[in-house]
């Protein structure tokens, strides 16, 4: 088992992050958060789960140990694969992610793509009791907090949508996510795209 990876970060794109060790380059599936979080980084360390399925050994990599065990839980449960939890975990952070299952608010699981009511519904059951064990942390939380999950992973999930056509439109990972962090996260995708692309051709960022 790779417990988790230090060296050279080659490459990054919108889902993977490629890290060598000893003259090796890793291949890490990973979520916008991390690859986020490594913008602008030479070296770096991620903490790694190996996947090995009849049909394909795949490597997960994560910036934090909290996210890479929240991508464990939530791949855990039926009909949620790897691609389902990278992509809630790139628009909820872990305590998010948790908090909205301790709350039973599928809402904010289905405002990420591909993630339908039954889906979400499902996470929320499989997970509440673990969530509940877990994360002592919850219990603390007030009304307001758990009010705001919703609101929080829309904003998360417009954010990340906008710095992946920015990668896509050909600016760096650090160049869009720099530049999205500048606007008002309440703005639609389509808006901080267009404002993301004024900053950087005028070198705003």
């Amino acid at each position: 088992m790779i417990y988790s990876l230090t060296g050279k970060v080659v490459t990054l794109t919108p889902d993977m992050a490629v890290i060598e060790c000893g003259g090796v380059g890793y291949a890490c599936k990973t979520t916008l958060t991390t690859v986020a979080e490594l913008g602008g980084a030479e070296t770096a360390t991620l903490y790694t789960y190996l996947a090995v399925r009849e049909d394909a050994v795949e490597l997960f990599g994560f910036a934090t140990r909290e996210e890479l065990e929240c991508f464990k839980l939530l791949t855990s449960v039926s009909g949620v694969g790897s691609k389902f939890a990278l992509a809630i975990l790139s628009g909820m952070t872990p305590d998010m992610a948790a908090l909205a299952i301790a709350s039973q608010d599928t809402a904010s699981f289905t405002k990420i793509k591909g993630i339908g009511a039954k889906l979400a519904q499902r996470i929320v059951m499989e997970l509440k009791d673990k969530i509940a064990k877990d994360y002592a942390f919850i219990g603390e939380k007030s009304g307001a907090d758990i009010a705001a999950v919703s609101g929080t992973v829309a904003a998360a999930s417009e954010s990340s949508d906008a710095i992946a056509a920015l990668v896509m439109l050909g600016y760096s990972q650090s160049e869009a996510a720099s530049a999205v962090s500048r606007l008002d996260p309440s703005l639609s995708a389509d808006e901080m795209i267009k404002r993301a692309l004024r900053a950087l051709s005028s070198n705003k960022f």
